[in-house]
């Protein structure tokens, strides 16, 4: 009995220690102390020592984290409680913005092609000597105009500002532009051409102020969480209206979805405005005040009336009117548009329907108000202003004498060394390359191979590139694996500078890790190039980050978007980012400002401009061999572009289907013998590719929709483009779809 009770009791205590270990890895993983700092209980294995806050480096909307420090590391984050932007809270690509940093395929050494084809590490004088020689051989064969750049809306401000002036200004090029021109170039034209300048008028805070908000094209929930946290904080109960063809997690949380056909917005809002003009439910005051081109555009959507959006979009007609009278008795109307107004081939009349419908109901200027773009990238707005690419620093004009004399005066260059015309914008760069116009190419932290429409032609250009110079986080890109050369630059956390977000508040980044290897901060390999170049003494003011930043100041001294009065980083920092304009001192200026309040704009007679456009058909409607037409958006708040950075991350994995899926209405999936989960091929007159179909209600009948994150995906897309902002239209192209498993 002694013996078998022995051994009950053994037993017992080993269940005990494996229920309740007292000891191990495990345990010691959910030890918590108190974190200090406010932080509450931290794990014990990543007690700070101190804490910092920084802006993360992700979206525009420009949320700070406060990063926990150990021996000078970050260790781990949490959200900023107090930051005017998020107040405390994150999305998941912030809570992990640390994780993706420990990547094993992050570029750690230069690599260069051999002439068996593969890439091998080379020491930076190699890398930096190849890139001087290569580009300099092609740009005395072929002229100035043969090397370009394509650039990003994830650098800091200041490395943007010194790329773009080491290229033009020391390394003689003509053309370069950023990624940004797949995201927000409509808005910023849409903005010159209504406003006089790249101007997006409001503040986060306009979220929580307005009793009608509305949402264009726009899925807020997965896109841009924390704003929909702030629309959710509104205490006015307002009318949130979603206009989209897909029922979309926004959608399914707003009072009124309006699912309008694709590519049916300029008729849909211009009746709008009809009924608006037929009712009298306009701002006469402020109308003729501020605006010029009413009559003319009241006369032009005459010819709008609902019956005839009706028709066009599927909207019913009453459903028109009802949104009418919901603009007139709303005292506080906000229009927010992102991707699915700016991807499109009239992308910029459509921005222009949104503004036209602010300023002729007086919402603009004033609190819960506004014609407002929602950026993508977290440094888009940066790009927007000081990225020197297809506009002069600052909003200027590369072709107007004044402006590049302004710039020369500042900077003290010969104004011989600044370009008298335009860069050619991304599209004509790439098709400049089928053409042989372009033959050198820079490729920095952007990942055309995989973001590019049309991939397959995309891919096959960079192939016909003499030298293709890629500098990014990572060496396993597509875009990386196709370089000639590739440079390791440093990421968000390993470097500082600032950004600017949506709301147009400059934020600050800090340098919180040591980058991997040779990896260096982009700032640090630009100044490498000017030395290597031979042109580093136009460039000796260009010491730091920071002291860029102050020469930004310089430059935009007098302009909208003026930055003189916010001193350096730290007082940024200390105010809690700050909005431009700012000349008063950064202390001193209220955190939530909206511009226009005085009713003046930024055209020379101070007035903004209506303007419209008949609408036009889409290309590539869908017919009979192609029957389904083809949306793209973002798939979950857990992704972000190609994936490129969110995929290393195991717990962002977790959060989205791994695998490519495509989203279809159960009524075209019966007719087309698809079930639920089973692979189907989808193919357009581009390319194919296979997904898993998802069967969901959430889409019409004879559209489909497939994430852009995924790489295939833009196999599929046809390159075409807005004509006045040269914008990509990812979302209206025709597919056919061809079950591969049988219907059980």
């Amino acid at each position: 009995m002694n013996s078998i009770a022995n051994k009950a009791a053994t037993l017992i205590e080993t269940l005990q220690s494996i229920v309740h270990q007292k000891g191990g890895a495990l345990t010691s993983d959910l030890l918590r102390e108190p974190g200090r700092f406010g932080l509450g209980q931290t794990p014990s294995r990543l007690l700070p020592d101190a804490t910092t806050d920084m802006v993360c480096g992700y979206c525009s909307t420009g949320c700070s984290l406060r990063i926990h420090l150990k021996d000078g590391e970050a260790v781990n984050l949490t959200p900023t409680t107090d930051y005017p932007v998020n107040l405390g809270m994150a999305c998941p690509k912030g809570w992990e913005a640390l994780s993706v940093l420990d990547a094993e395929d992050r570029a750690t050494t230069p690599l260069l092609r051999n002439n068996h084809g593969d890439l091998v590490p080379v020491s930076w004088d190699e890398a930096m000597r190849t890139l001087c020689v290569r580009f300099k051989e092609i740009g005395a064969e072929h002229g100035p105009e043969s090397v370009a750049f394509l650039s990003t809306g994830q650098l800091v401000t200041e490395e943007m500002a010194l790329l773009g002036a080491l290229a033009k200004f020391g390394m003689g090029m003509i053309h370069g532009d950023g990624n940004t021109r797949q995201c927000m170039a409509t808005a910023a034209t849409a903005y010159k051409q209504s406003f006089g300048f790249d101007a997006p008028p409001f503040t986060y805070q306009d979220f929580e102020e307005s009793d009608v908000i509305v949402l264009v094209g726009s899925n807020l929930c997965v896109a841009h969480p924390i704003m929909w946290e702030r629309v959710c904080r509104n205490p006015h109960n307002p009318q949130v209206v979603v206009i989209d063809p897909r029922r979309t997690e926004t959608a399914m949380q707003a009072t009124l979805h309006l699912p309008i056909k694709p590519k049916s917005d300029l008729t849909f809002f211009y009746a709008l405005a009809h009924v608006l003009v037929r009712e009298g439910w306009i701002d006469r005051a402020f109308i003729d005040a501020s605006t010029t081109g009413f009559e003319s555009f009241a006369d032009f959507v005459r010819d709008y009336p609902p019956q005839r959006a009706a028709e066009a979009t599927g909207i019913a007609v009453e459903l028109i009117e009802t949104l009418a009278r919901m603009f007139h008795e709303g005292k506080r109307v906000s229009f927010w548009w992102t991707m699915g107004v700016n991807q499109s081939y009239e992308g910029t009349r459509i921005a222009q329907s949104l503004i036209n419908l602010a300023l002729m109901t007086g919402n603009i200027g004033r609190p819960g108000t506004g014609a407002n773009s929602i950026t993508g990238q977290c440094n888009a707005m940066g790009s927007r202003l000081f990225s020197n690419t297809t506009g002069l620093f600052a909003g200027r004009d590369f072709k107007n004498a004044e402006d590049r004399r302004e710039v020369a005066d500042i900077l003290d260059l010969p104004i011989e060394n600044i370009p008298t015309v335009d860069s050619l914008p991304y599209h004509q760069i790439i098709e400049g390359i089928r053409s042989g116009a372009i033959r050198g190419l820079w490729v920095l932290c952007t990942n055309t191979a995989h973001s590019w429409i049309h991939q397959e032609d995309a891919r096959e250009l960079l192939s016909k590139l003499d030298f293709l110079v890629v500098q990014d986080m990572y060496a396993t890109t597509e875009t990386a694996q196709q370089a000639d050369l590739v440079l390791p630059a440093a990421g968000w956390g390993e470097k500082e500078g600032t950004f600017i977000n949506s709301e147009r508040r400059i934020g600050v980044v800090k340098k919180v890790r040591r980058p991997p290897g040779e990896a260096l901060p982009d700032f640090a390999i630009f100044r490498l190039v000017a030395e290597y170049w031979g042109c580093g003494e136009r460039f000796r003011r260009w010491t730091s980050p920071e002291a860029a930043f102050g020469i930004l100041q310089e430059l935009s001294q007098g302009r909208p978007c003026d930055l003189s009065g916010m001193g350096g980083y730290a007082a940024i920092d200390h105010a809690g980012g700050a909005q431009w304009p700012c000349v008063e001192p950064v202390a001193e200026v209220a955190q939530q400002r909206r511009l226009f309040e005085d009713g003046r704009f930024y055209h020379e007679d101070e007035w903004a401009r209506f303007i419209w456009e008949d609408s036009r058909p889409m290309p590539e409607a869908p017919d009979d061999s192609y029957p389904y037409l083809l949306l793209t958006g973002r798939g979950a708040a857990s992704q972000w572009h190609t994936q490129t950075r969110t995929s290393k991350s195991p717990v962002l994995r977790k959060l989205s289907p791994q695998n490519i899926y495509i989203e279809m209405h159960p009524d075209d999936a019966r007719a087309a013998g698809v079930a639920q989960h089973s692979k189907v091929a989808v193919s357009s007159r581009r390319g194919r590719l296979e997904a898993t179909a998802f069967l969901t209600p959430t889409v019409q009948p004879g559209q489909v929709f497939i994430p852009m994150h995924y790489e295939a995906t833009n196999r599929l897309t046809l390159a075409h483009f807005d004509p006045y902002s040269h914008q990509p239209s990812y979302k209206d192209c025709a597919v056919k779809i061809e079950a591969l498993e049988a219907k059980r």
